[in-house]
């Protein structure tokens, strides 16, 4: 559902945070959107940004009214945000992940933005990574066949020793549920944008660096419904080759029975017959300084488009609670040391 604004949108942000910097700088690049504040609870940190700054989000929304606020705030935060957002007239919201603190916050959330008639939408970027929109673009026209196996090894090598992590976000040694609920639920959901639906998973977690809460590595085994195997292989503590690890954090393969794709760890998708030695580029690495391949400013551009155009937007919260659905099937398969259905 479009909303009535014309172009351009006026965008608050919630959020100047260590990851929030990368929601400013796309904002400012969206033509049809206008960051007009921020608001932080270091008040220095949202004069930094360089618009109408404030330290209570409850004054900023209710001063500057503006057509869609952006929530990037820690996810025990994200429901009162959002209550803040709808009390306050606000009806287009992004959020981002991990969304809410629990599935019953998130269930929460998910059902007071629809008895709003509001549009609420998960801030999961990976999936607008150009290597998997590429890489979509290649299954769905055929080039594969039929799709059967799918890896992706996670080594962004950020993971290591005492210090792992403080200078970028230190919260990340204290939760209690790290590699999954964090990192590995990228993955979840772009699966899910590439393959489909899965109906079972099968996890083996650890925890490698001591001075971690949470698990830092594990494999996920996915079965989809359609046949396909996917296998999430991540650990934090060993790195790949990458002029930038965190571009892509590791390296994908897709095999079909006509072909296979890989992705590397410069953002490039070759693409090769089945039966050739032969690799031909299907995408080039993207020449941007924007996060992941700039997936941001994607997301971002997308949302805009659907409340302008009415166009498809793609993580609306309920659809996306089912990747919370799967996370808790990865954690309980782990404890469990078994398979583990999805319910539907």
């Amino acid at each position: 559902m479009s909303i009535s604004h014309k172009a351009p949108l006026r965008v608050a942000v919630i959020g100047a945070g260590y990851f929030a910097q990368f929601h400013h700088d796309a904002w400012r690049r969206i033509a049809r959107a206008d960051l007009v504040a921020v608001a932080d609870r270091d008040i220095d940190k949202a004069r930094a940004v360089g618009v109408e700054a404030f330290d209570d989000p409850i004054q900023m929304v209710r001063e500057v009214k503006p057509d869609l606020i952006d929530i990037a705030t820690p996810p025990d935060t994200h429901l009162d945000m959002i209550r803040i957002a709808l009390d306050n007239g606000v009806r287009a919201m992004i959020c981002q992940k991990p969304f809410c603190g629990d599935h019953t916050s998130a269930v929460e959330a998910t059902r007071l933005a629809d008895a709003a008639g509001a549009t609420l939408v998960v801030h999961e970027n990976f999936r607008f990574q150009p290597w998997y929109r590429d890489a979509a673009v290649a299954i769905r026209k055929g080039w594969l066949g039929q799709v059967m196996q799918a890896t992706f090894r996670m080594r962004p090598g950020d993971g290591q020793g005492p210090e792992a992590y403080l200078s970028r976000q230190p919260y990340f040694q204290t939760m209690p549920r790290f590699l999954v609920h964090e990192t590995a639920i990228h993955w979840v959901d772009t699966f899910r944008f590439l393959f489909g639906e899965p109906e079972w998973v099968f996890a083996d977690l650890q925890r490698r660096n001591p001075v971690i809460a949470g698990e830092d590595a594990g494999s996920i085994l996915f079965g989809f419904e359609n046949g396909i195997r996917a296998f999430y292989d991540g650990n934090r503590l060993l790195d790949h080759p990458a002029p930038n690890r965190r571009m892509t954090m590791g390296e994908m393969s897709v095999e079909g029975d006509r072909g296979e794709i890989r992705l590397s760890g410069e953002g490039t998708l070759h693409l090769r017959a089945f039966g050739s030695d032969d690799w031909q580029l299907l995408s080039a690495a993207p020449q941007t300084e924007g996060f992941g391949g700039d997936c941001v400013h994607a997301l971002q551009r997308h949302v805009v488009e659907g409340l302008l155009d009415g166009t498809p937007i793609e993580n609306r919260a309920g659809s996306y609670l089912r990747n919370i659905e799967i996370e808790s099937a990865i954690y309980q398969s782990a404890q469990e040391g078994r398979k583990v259905e999805i319910r539907r």
